[in-house]
């Protein structure tokens, strides 16, 4: 087994920003019709940077810092970050952003934009109208240099009822638009005329903030990768890895994997894409979801200008076991409480095979019941070994 406490990430993310920028990845407590996360699941997102955020300053909810966290992290060598700003509600964070940029002089990394009430975007680090003009889905051609594209048609939202029906089963649907979406939730799969249907309902439901879809090929994959980069004016433009993306039938996101052999015209064409960001003003981390066909073409199907559930996964390879590492989180099962939960987590990682990267402590709220979140990354010498032992770790969260 690797020394842990001699072994460090490959980049962290104070190596990309300077000093007078705080991170944040929470999404905005305003939903769109694409993005409606959770609200325990927004405040969970806070915490899954703080190990490769190094000495960069980071915004965390309070329940992902509790002793929980710090017995975990002390399992694999590791400390809580000295270098966090908490908050514990929506008045808190928004709060915090204000005195940070306004009073201290700072500048905000969003893993999301928010509105201009919350926070001027003057007070942004990276360039509020190159983010989202980078991260708008009907711009994808503009960023690829017209190259690796599936067919695709962008059609205002009054003009999709007519102009999907010259389409064949089966495509996807997107939203055209600046709106941040995240984990799959914005696309919409659609193999026959049901599919069609119930993304007709959402797609209405939207119209009154959505001016755009995109109806897009459905490429017929072999593999998803998610190929990501790191740029800063100190070190240019660095590979950092690519992930299989795991996802169901319908585009939901389940999680990464990591890979190897990974073909060179991905990383290529996601170097190109990378290079392309750089020129417009982007500067941190991006992941790009690059598609592969059985006859060996890359397609782009998502350009994601920004941190990525990976990311962590791909940083911290040289402090992982074997050769097969998995990204996931999970949420307490109902039949579970906080406690087993926990401890059956604990007991995972100190078997070496579960390194822990956030836990949301449930039991932090005092007056409300709030199940427990756990990000991680499995880690061992095959996939074979890591199913295994993941579905024994399950099967003990449902203790009778």
């Amino acid at each position: 087994m690797n020394n842990r406490s001699s072994l460090h990430p490959q980049l962290t993310l104070s190596d990309l920003y300077d000093s007078s920028i705080v991170y944040t990845s929470r999404p905005s407590y305003v939903s769109n019709p694409w993005l409606e996360p959770e609200e325990h699941q927004s405040n969970f997102l806070t915490g899954r940077e703080l190990i490769i955020a190094n000495q960069m300053p980071v915004i965390v909810h309070e329940a992902c810092v509790t002793n929980k966290l710090e017995i975990l992290f002390e399992a694999v060598g590791k400390v809580i970050p000295s270098n966090i700003i908490q908050f514990n509600d929506q008045k808190s964070y928004e709060q915090v952003i204000q005195d940070l940029a306004i009073n201290d002089n700072k500048k905000i990394y969003f893993q999301y934009i928010h509105g201009e009430d919350i926070v001027n975007k003057a007070h942004y680090a990276l360039n509020k109208d190159v983010f989202m003009a980078l991260n708008n889905k009907a711009r994808i051609p503009e960023w690829t240099n017209y190259k690796y594209l599936p067919k695709r048609e962008v059609v205002g939202i009054d003009d999709f009822s007519d102009a999907v029906s010259f389409w064949a089963f089966p495509f996807v649907l997107k939203p055209g638009d600046d709106l941040p979406t995240a984990g799959g939730y914005g696309v919409m799969i659609c193999n026959n005329e049901r599919d069609l249907e119930q993304a007709k309902i959402r797609i209405e439901k939207a119209k009154n903030e959505t001016d755009t879809i995109i109806i897009e090929q459905k490429v017929e994959i072999v593999t998803n990768y998610c190929v990501q980069f790191a740029y800063s004016k100190d070190t240019g433009i660095q590979y950092i890895g690519t992930s299989d993306q795991i996802t169901d039938d319908y585009g939901s996101y389940k999680g990464n994997q990591n890979t190897h052999d990974v073909p060179q015209s991905v990383i290529q064409a996601g170097r190109e894409i990378m290079e392309i960001g750089v020129a417009e003003g982007y500067f941190g981390i991006a992941g790009f979801d690059l598609l592969l066909d059985k006859h060996g073409e890359v397609f782009a199907i998502d350009l994601n200008f920004r941190q990525n559930g990976s990311t962590s996964m791909l940083l911290l390879e040289p402090e992982l076991q074997g050769r097969y590492h998995k990204f996931f989180s999970y949420l307490a099962p109902d039949n579970c409480d906080n406690e087993h939960f926990f401890n059956t987590i604990e007991k995972y990682i100190n078997k070496g095979v579960l390194f822990p990267l956030s836990y949301y402590d449930g039991d932090w709220y005092k007056n409300e019941t709030v199940k427990s979140r756990f990000g991680c990354i499995w880690h061992g010498e095959s996939k074979v070994l890591v199913e295994a032992m993941e579905q024994q770790f399950l099967k003990e969260l449902k203790k009778d």
